[in-house]
């Protein structure tokens, strides 16, 4: 069996992932990570500039809402992702397409549980049709908008019973979740600036008239594990049966399809591609200051090999990823972006002068780049908050 050592996986991760080299486009970089996180949405922006010399915010603007070479588009782990067209109707058939059935069932039951209709299903289809056409008259619409327009969105749905984290929800979000994950609904252009998590809607047929390509799901299956075995691999079957949310069976299926070759990873069986076995040059030195969700932190479920024992101090208890600041293929530290717009950072473990230095300048860069922006990420994680305190 060949064997793979750490020192070669971070060598792949670097070139791979244009850490050692640079991308020149959005869409090149959304390529070759197979998606890029957007439950922050400061991620994509921030994930291209780390990658792209010179990149400007309006790089992306132009990807999504002008050009519509990306998407975003609910994919793995019911999570938003950024994504080419092409990309994303593999997504669609091969991970987000499963959700539909489980989501209409679970909100019908709310419905007739909690007395909003009496019969959930002829209530859900029409209302999702009127919502449906609210959005394709209007174009583009908020969610506010389109409970104006359809008065039965305005209602509230109860979750958690007596627990303490109870609450309620509009339906409007179980519906316009619902929409989306069936492919009929994309979120466009945010209401604020790049830093928004509020977005519009509208109808895809409208937003990107071709559509996404139809898939069979094993085929989209077997094109998306090769997808992740060129990016991330290689990679154990713990990693991509997490990262596509997939169950263990099918996750062996697609590997078996594309003919995966197992490998050593120090002990650990990983997999890589049959025509993906020669070993990668040692890239030159490097260090990046990734953001929150960045698809390379995000990439592997099996992260000691790049995160060491960090993992406490840079993720939530969710397994979301913060800020972090990277040399050489490995995980060193976190930053976070102070109100006064500097960058802090805080180092974990010993570096030489040379390394600090090169945190530091891409830290002062990272600043300047912000210019009057200010962000917080989404999921807050113990070494960010440390740093702001």
């Amino acid at each position: 069996m060949i064997k793979f050592t750490e020192a070669d996986r971070r060598s792949r991760l670097a070139q791979r992932h244009f850490l050692a080299r640079h991308a020149a486009t959005p869409e090149e970089v959304a390529t070759g990570l197979v998606g890029l996180h957007s439950s922050d949405p400061t991620t994509v922006y921030l994930s291209c500039r780390a990658r792209i010399e010179g990149f400007v915010r309006a790089d992306v603007d132009r990807a999504l809402y002008s050009d519509k070479t990306l998407l975003r588009v609910l994919g793995m782990r019911r999570t938003m992702f950024v994504l080419p067209p092409h990309l994303a109707g593999i997504v669609d058939a091969a991970c987000t397409r499963k959700y539909v059935a489980a989501e209409r069932k679970r909100l019908v039951g709310y419905l007739e549980s909690q007395g909003v209709a009496i019969d959930g299903s002829a209530w859900l289809a029409d209302v999702e049709q009127r919502t449906l056409q609210a959005l394709e008259e209007a174009g583009e619409a908020t969610a506010t908008q389109l409970r104006r327009v359809v008065p039965e969105l305005q209602a509230k749905l109860k979750y958690g019973g007596d627990k303490s984290w109870a609450g309620e929800v509009g339906v409007s979000t179980r519906i316009l979740f619902l929409l989306a994950t069936s492919g009929r609904i994309i979120r466009t252009r945010p209401l604020g600036t790049w830093i928004s998590s509020q977005y519009r809607w509208a109808s895809l047929s409208n937003w990107y008239a071709a559509g996404l390509q139809k898939h069979d799901v094993a085929a989209a299956s077997s094109a998306l594990v090769a997808r992740w075995l060129e990016a991330f691999g290689p990679g154990t079957l713990t990693d991509i049966k997490w990262w596509t949310g997939w169950g263990i069976r099918a996750t062996r299926g697609a590997l078996e399809s594309v003919g995966a070759v197992e490998v050593d990873l120090d002990g650990t069986t990983g997999f890589v591609l049959p025509n993906d076995l020669e070993p990668t040059l040692e890239a030159p030195p490097w260090v990046a200051l990734l953001p929150a969700l960045d698809p390379t932190v995000m990439g592997w479920k099996e992260r000691s090999w790049y995160l060491g024992a960090h993992a406490a101090a840079l993720f939530d208890r969710n397994g979301n990823a913060g800020p972090t600041i990277w040399c050489d293929g490995r995980v060193v530290g976190g930053w976070a972006q102070a109100p006064d717009g500097n960058i802090r950072i805080e180092v974990l473990e010993r570096l030489g002068r040379e390394e600090r230095s090169a945190i530091d300048a891409h830290a002062a860069e990272l600043a300047d780049w912000f210019g009057e922006s200010r962000i917080t990420p989404r999921f807050r994680t113990p070494l960010e908050k440390r740093l702001l305190a």
